[in-house]
């Protein structure tokens, strides 16, 4: 884990001091950080590129702690992988303001539901958890990779506790989110 200090200290309108607010960053890989591979002209997930997006944010009053957990292609996920999403997202809600996990679009949803399930049966984390990634790697012109984790960032410092996907302009709340690849967007079942 990576504690990212907050840029500048701020007054919090939760509660009117000059705290920040402490989000767990969890990368799990996906699309958002796709690098891409010039000797064989591929994307891959092989490095994570959420520092530079992070760089170029301003995130007053917002302490990160980067938690990189996996970096795969949320197709390679497995069961063990989502449970274990799960078991460190709800570990980190005791510490944490709020949790933010980078996640591959095509089983976000997957973990979302897990991770939903959980705290409904354990009643641990009392806190907004949101999910979020992108259909464009950051590397490409036309990503959506930083309005995504940008959405996601303020997301969590407003919504109530519960387990969100935030993307593209809009926050649906777990259960009953799906990607819907019509219209390759999330919607709400």
């Amino acid at each position: 884990m990576t504690r990212l200090p907050a840029s500048r200290t701020s007054r919090s309108a939760r509660t009117h001091t000059h705290m920040s607010f402490k989000v767990a960053l969890i990368s799990t890989g996906g699309t958002i950080e796709k690098t891409y591979d010039e000797l064989h002209g591929v994307l891959h997930n092989r490095l994570s590129v959420l520092d530079a997006i992070l760089a170029s944010l301003e995130l007053d009053g917002v302490e990160i702690t980067r938690v990189p957990l996996m970096n795969k292609d949320s197709l390679d996920m497995n069961e063990a992988d989502h449970a274990l999403i799960a078991d460190r997202t709800l570990a980190l809600c005791a510490d944490h303001d709020g949790v933010v996990i980078v996640h591959g679009t095509d089983r976000l949803t997957v973990t979302g539901e897990r991770i939903h399930a959980r705290m409904q049966a354990t009643g641990g984390c009392s806190k907004a958890v949101v999910l979020t990634g992108a259909m464009r790697p950051y590397e490409l012109r036309r990503t959506d990779s930083v309005q995504n984790l940008t959405e996601a960032l303020c997301a969590v410092q407003i919504l109530p506790p519960g387990v969100y996907a935030s993307m593209h302009n809009r926050v649906l709340a777990f259960p009953g989110v799906r990607k819907d690849y019509q219209r390759m967007a999330f919607v709400k079942d």
